[in-house]
Order: C-alpha cells, then structure tokens, then sequence
C-alpha cells in the first residue's frame, strides 16, 4: 500500500515553485522522494530553491522561466529529458490574482480596465494550458505521466469581486476535464490529468482581504467561515497530500477529477 501512494524516484516539474502553494508542494514532494524540476519567474529564485529542495537529499533542478515562451519551456523540457530520461508528473501552479480584474462594491462591471482582465486570464488560464501543451507530448511518447493543475473556489460558485479570477479557474477546471479525456482516449490509461481546488488558505495576495490588522476576521472572510463546516481557513501544507494522492499509483483510476481541499466550502449551501 505504501508503495501505491509513493512518489519516489518519480521526476516532478512544477511550476510557479518558488511562490507559496508552488514551493510547499515542490518542497513535500523532494522530501517524499521525488526528484524536482522547480520553474520559477525570477532568475534570482533559481539558486536558493534548487538548495533548499537538495537539503531534502534527493536530486533537483531549477530554471527561471516564463511559462507562456514556449520555445523557452520546450529547451528546459528537454534539458529533464537529457537528464533525468522522463517526466512523470507535471503540476501547474503559476498563477494569481490582477487586482484591476477585480469588481469592488463601489465599482460596476463597466469600471474595469480590460488589460487586468487580460492579465488574468493568460495568467491563470494560459499559464496551465501553454505548459500542458508542451510536457503532454513527452507524457505521450513514453505512455505514461500525470498532469495536476490548480483550480479554485471561483470557479465552483460566483465569488463576489474576483470577476477575471474566476473567470480564469472555471476555465482550468475546464480544460482539466477535456484534456483528460483527449489524452486518455488518444493515449491510454496511463496519462491522467487532474486538479485541486484549494478552499481558502492565508497567503500574500488575500491577507489584507481576509484578515484585520490586528488578526481579527474581515467581513468578507466571517462570510467564509460561515460557509465552512470546519470553521477554519486551511495550511498551505494541507493540499500536500491530496497532490501526492493524485499524482500516484494510487489514483491510477482517477483523471478528469477537480478535488476540493476547502474545509467542506464547496459542499455546504450555509443553511
């Protein structure tokens, strides 16, 4: 049973590693054994994430890029292939939020600037597909491998103000579900593609959104809470497991799957 849910030995490329879902995910699955392909946007990222995935004993690579140059993904796809010989799993974790793709309760639909809502949706939704497009070829050629791309909250019901976010995530979950089913028909069993939906997790982006200054909730995250069973936002380390699930031998029947890590969010009306 260990063996069916371990990573070991597996090669991992993630993307968006050097950010806070990125880095944890990237940061467990080195400690679990795997050897980790860490994409970061930053050329200064590079060295301190590749050490700190090496402290973990097992063997990492790191490259500053841009995941919408494809010409730049494909010459460090085959840079993994050159050394390591395969690529089993690919997860996709760059992404954010625009705050100009946002709608305030003083503002109206008409108040925002397209160019954020561009900026969001190539963030989030082409930031998963271009690299999808790429790693999938060599998931095809050695007939075997697994996709895992990070959905939403937005995209299970209409979330007040993060229009363009939204937007974005419903598309991933969305392509989630077609690619999974194009590769699988083209390709066989043993390519599968999946995503995690985090429920709400304190992060930089939506600190000031969720919390007071003094640690006390905001309005819009008492709303939250109200909505989760459990009462509580989650830890970033807490998506940790359901991904290793996903990516392993475990889930060897499991594509096309969008799985809630929300604290019960998604599946409680708030009555």
């Amino acid at each position: 049973m260990n063996e069916l849910f371990s990573v070991k030995d597996k090669v991992a490329v993630i993307t968006g590693a050097a950010g806070v879902l990125g880095g944890s995910l990237a940061r467990h699955f080195a400690q679990q054994g795997a050897k980790v392909a860490a994409l970061v946007h930053r050329p200064e990222q590079v060295a301190p994430t590749k050490e700190s995935l090496e402290a973990f004993g097992t063997e990492a690579l790191a490259y500053a890029c841009n995941v919408f140059e494809s010409v730049e993904v494909e010459k460090i796809a085959d840079d993994i292939m050159d050394k390591w010989g395969k690529i089993d799993i690919l997860i996709n974790v760059a992404g954010g939020n625009v705050a100009g793709a946002n709608i305030m309760p003083d503002q109206e639909i008409w108040d925002m600037a397209i160019e954020d809502w561009e900026k969001v949706i190539n963030l989030n939704l082409n930031g998963t597909v271009y690299p999808c497009r790429i790693f999938a070829k060599f998931l095809a050629q050695q007939g075997h491998g697994c996709i895992l791309n990070i959905s939403s909250m937005a995209a299970y019901d209409a979330l007040s103000r993060v229009a363009g976010y939204g937007a974005a995530k419903e598309g991933v979950s969305n392509f989630t579900r077609w690619l999974a089913a194009e590769l699988a028909i083209k390709h066989g069993d043993k390519i599968r593609v999946n995503a995690l939906a985090p429920g709400f997790f304190i992060g930089k982006q939506n600190r000031s959104a969720l919390l007071n200054e003094d640690g006390s909730l905001t309005e819009r995250s008492q709303k939250v809470m109200n909505k989760t069973p459990m009462r509580r936002f989650g830890d970033i380390t807490e998506l940790n497991g359901a991904a290793q699930f996903l990516c392993s031998d475990a889930a060897s029947f499991v594509t096309g799957v969008v799985l809630p890590v929300d604290g019960g969010f998604s599946s409680f009306s708030g009555v």
